[in-house]
């Protein structure tokens, strides 16, 4: 007789906490509001609170049977990887402890990835709140997107597989921010197949202090369209610089600097085309090429 392995099938959530326990509470209380039978565990990893609420906070939340594991400020990327390094779920789902939790990944995403095996990642939508409000919209995926921008949150539903194919979030990144758009162009690296589900997955939490405000000066989610994020951030330029001076990542650096050139190419034949002097050139020649238009046509 055949046992099927605990997990199987399963979500296993992981929560990062440093401080902001006020917060915690609130994702908590969304994560129970949702709670089904897809959901196998919650894991909070505790990576160094130093406030006194936070750590009263993650008391009683332990007392409530909580999992949570404690560990020295080893930042988002570590936090996480220890979560999912204990988790037991088939399906990894993690949350930060400032976000709220909808419905959707536990229902139609489970559902999505137990039904087709070649997916691995499901990313959705989500809804602003806080400092912002409205719907973010994601678009459907596209990996020079991807190239060009992280468009996916780190809340999205993907196997632990994955993690472990392509060795867990980066810990070395000289500043966090960023993680989960290495972790998911690394997922592609690996022939990982994403999948958008256009439904609300979770609420963003939009804050000033933010962990990618303070790395960048911006959440470049929430940052005005034609604001260069990269001559607005030079730290920001130092941080995609490292994700694509891995390796891994040769392809894909080719294909950004391709990308970057056509596209600055592009903009340069945009200024010629809208100066005097061309619109003056091509007002003087229209006359001699309808002529030879006409003539081709009369013989």
């Amino acid at each position: 007789m055949t046992t099927t392995p605990i997990g199987e099938g399963k979500v296993s959530i992981v929560i990062p906490c440093h401080n902001h326990g006020v917060m915690l509470r609130e994702a908590l209380a969304s994560v129970e509001e949702v709670r089904n039978e897809n959901l196998l565990e919650v894991i909070i990893v505790d990576d160094g609170s130093s406030d006194a609420e936070t750590i009263r906070i993650l008391k009683e939340v332990t007392d409530a049977g909580y999992k949570v594991v404690s560990q020295p400020n080893l930042r988002v990327s570590a936090a996480r990887n220890t979560g999912i390094r204990l988790a037991n779920g088939e399906f990894i789902l993690p949350l930060d402890n400032d976000n709220r939790l909808r419905d959707v990944y536990l229902k139609e995403g489970v559902k999505l990835l137990k039904d087709n095996p070649g997916i691995g990642v499901i990313y959705a939508d989500a809804e602003y709140f806080g400092e912002k409000t409205g719907r973010w919209h994601v678009q459907e995926f596209d990996l020079l997107s991807l190239i060009r921008k992280n468009f996916i949150d780190a809340c999205a539903l993907y196997r632990k597989a994955l993690w472990e194919q392509v060795g867990g979030y980066d810990e070395q990144m000289p500043w966090m921010g960023l993680e989960d758009w290495d972790f998911w162009l690394r997922v592609a690296c690996h022939g990982g197949s994403f999948f958008h589900l256009p439904e609300i997955g979770f609420e963003y939490r939009v804050r000033a202090d933010s962990l990618i405000a303070r790395t960048i000066g911006f959440d470049g989610r929430v940052a005005r369209e034609d604001l260069n994020l990269v001559e607005a951030s030079p730290r920001l330029a130092k941080l995609i610089d490292y994700i694509f001076s891995h390796p891994e990542m040769a392809f894909y650096k080719w294909v950004r600097e391709t990308d970057e050139e056509v596209q600055r190419l592009r903009g340069q034949l945009r200024i010629v085309e809208t100066s005097y002097s061309y619109r003056l050139g091509r007002a003087l020649l229209a006359p001699p090429r309808l002529l030879r238009k006409l003539w081709r046509r009369s013989h």
